[in-house]
């Protein structure tokens, strides 16, 4: 599984890219600060709008101890870290993201919140009950495991913390187009319908409190962003072949072949 998802997230130009983008865009790398990253941070979809609201239902405070499982290049960490003023761990398989995650936590002056590792995370590398909260955006459709990836979760959080996703399901079964933000074909695709998200979460020792389908406002925050003027900062900077995939995302959201789910569950007391 390791290497599929390496091969699919590895260029070996991200953090080239992201920088070439940002000095294109008139950015001082000198003094930049957090707003200024923008679109080019947020590797899911509804970007920073799905992750500040998400964080919110989370309860997070300056007190949680939160773990950004699947960080991409660290914008969900950054922003917890930033709005909260907390302690954030970030986790991510793809070693490239991670130095690129750490390389943008120093330009923002977050690196001293912020402690970045490279695992999987269905092996997370922490002691059991270590945090408040787990995030997870748009993970779990690279990970055909999902009751590894959950029961990890549930042991890495106390009793009573809570787990916070933002997915990608199935919708109406039709046959998806390829190639897709996580995925170039469909052996890297691991989705799952709705029903059977929550099953996976509720089977690894988690209530559910939260589960909202925002199918319809994905869609139109994604058509919306795909109809503003071209800008240098953008997930484009360093996705390949971004444009293609996230034309093919929105086509299959509008048409009910995928769903977007937003849910907040609590660890049950083992």
């Amino acid at each position: 599984m390791s290497h599929t998802i390496q091969d699919q997230y590895s260029t070996g130009l991200s953090r080239n890219n992201i920088e070439r983008a940002l000095r294109s865009a008139g950015k001082d790398l000198d003094r930049l600060v957090p707003a200024d990253l923008g679109l080019l941070e947020d590797f899911h979809t509804m970007g920073r709008f799905a992750t500040a609201q998400l964080v919110e239902l989370a309860q997070i405070t300056g007190d949680s101890l939160v773990l950004d499982a699947g960080s991409g290049v660290g914008g969900t960490a950054r922003y917890v870290a930033d709005r909260y003023r907390g302690a954030v761990t970030a986790v991510d398989l793809t070693e490239e993201y991670c130095e690129t995650n750490r390389w943008l936590n120093r330009l923002v002056g977050l690196d001293g919140r912020i402690s970045v590792r490279s695992a999987d995370v269905t092996e997370l590398p922490f002691p059991d009950a270590t945090f408040d909260v787990v995030i997870s955006q748009h993970v779990q459709m690279n990970i055909a495991d999902k009751a590894r990836l959950y029961s990890e979760a549930r042991r890495v959080l106390e009793d009573g913390g809570r787990l916070a996703l933002w997915d990608i399901t199935l919708g109406d079964g039709g046959p998806l187009g390829y190639p897709l933000p996580w995925a170039d074909g469909p052996a890297g695709s691991h989705l799952v319908t709705p029903d059977g998200l929550r099953a996976a979460v509720e089977s690894a020792g988690f209530a559910v409190e939260h589960w909202n389908d925002l199918t319809d406002q994905a869609i139109a925050v994604m058509q919306a962003l795909l109809a503003q003027p071209a800008t240098p900062l953008g997930l484009h900077a360093f996705v390949p072949d971004f444009e293609r995939k996230v034309d093919n995302l929105t086509r299959a959201l509008g048409d009910g072949r995928l769903r977007t789910i937003q849910g907040v569950a609590r660890a049950i007391n083992r």
